[in-house]
């Protein structure tokens, strides 16, 4: 019992020491670079100052903050509407078939996604693949302009970031319990009365950990927006990473970093208020049973 108690005292501890090190550490690091003030030789020197923080809220970069808000916005939306329906039918196939499925969406995730995004540009180019069918096939009479523009960027993020949005759906599926389904027909309750009172309430803790696995990343995937978007459409990892490695302007660039992180934050709280909540009305609903 004394040597078992003791490993696992060592592991919280290493666990714990890890995060410090390599999680807390470095968070603390971004905070402080972002009130100190920028040096062109010493990147971020004394005094402390909230310049940078007041240059995040001016009009250009919040521009590109809302621009890319709206981006991630929008690719989020798409990977649940394209997500939610295919974990749906996941659920419903065979284990087998299911396992069949997955394993065909994960296998791209073997590529480099840098790799896997630069091929995008064969697709989506003047004398691309698609506009070489389009051609082809008479639709236009000229070369359709997909690249480098916002359609091109949205549809990247979604290329990378839909199989994040499925896995936890598929997952809350899985633990969606198919006696309230069936009691629900039972009573006499259509489609849409089974998917609003029971499908959907039950799965959205899969809904808001999925909007929240791709909505995060999409906001920092600056490679999509440097390949596919071309200059007008900047995430804002764009500027944090024109910060830090072309204007070396650490403090502004940390300062942007935190903002970022801020946002995460809040979304996480969402989560776990939207599933306490959810949790709570389950508990009620079992009781009143």
């Amino acid at each position: 019992m004394n040597t078992l108690f003791t490993f696992r005292r060592g592991i919280i501890f290493l666990t714990l020491f890890w995060l410090g090190l390599f999680v807390l550490v470095p968070h603390v690091l971004v905070l402080l670079t972002s009130v100190l003030s920028p040096d062109p030789q010493h990147l971020a020197v004394w005094p402390l100052t909230l310049d940078s923080w007041a240059r995040v809220w001016e009009p250009l970069y919040a521009e590109v903050f809302l621009h890319s808000l709206w981006l991630s916005a929008v690719t989020t939306l798409v990977c649940l509407l394209l997500g939610y329906p295919f974990a749906y039918l996941l659920a419903k196939l065979p284990k087998l078939w299911r396992g069949v499925l997955l394993f065909l969406m994960i296998v791209p995730f073997w590529t480099n996604s840098l790799i896997r995004t630069y091929a995008l540009k064969l697709l989506l180019g003047n004398k691309g693949v698609i506009n070489t069918a389009l051609l082809g096939l008479g639709i236009t009479d000229e070369p359709v302009e997909l690249l480098y523009t916002e359609f091109a960027v949205i549809f990247g993020l979604v290329y990378v970031l839909l199989p994040f949005m499925v896995l936890p759906l598929v997952s809350s599926f899985d633990k969606l319990d198919g006696h309230l389904i069936e009691a629900a027909h039972d009573l006499g309750a259509g489609f849409w009365q089974r998917f609003r009172h029971i499908i959907l309430p039950l799965t959205t803790p899969g809904i808001v950990a999925g909007c929240l696995i791709v909505f995060l990343p999409a906001m920092g995937m600056f490679y999509v927006a440097d390949l596919l978007g071309g200059a007008k459409n900047l995430l804002v990892g764009n500027v944090i990473r024109n910060q830090f490695l072309v204007v070396r302007d650490w403090p502004f660039g940390a300062a942007f970093s935190v903002a970022l992180i801020a946002i995460m934050a809040g979304l996480l709280w969402l989560y776990f208020v939207a599933n306490r909540r959810i949790n709570r009305q389950g508990g009620l609903d079992d009781e009143g049973i």
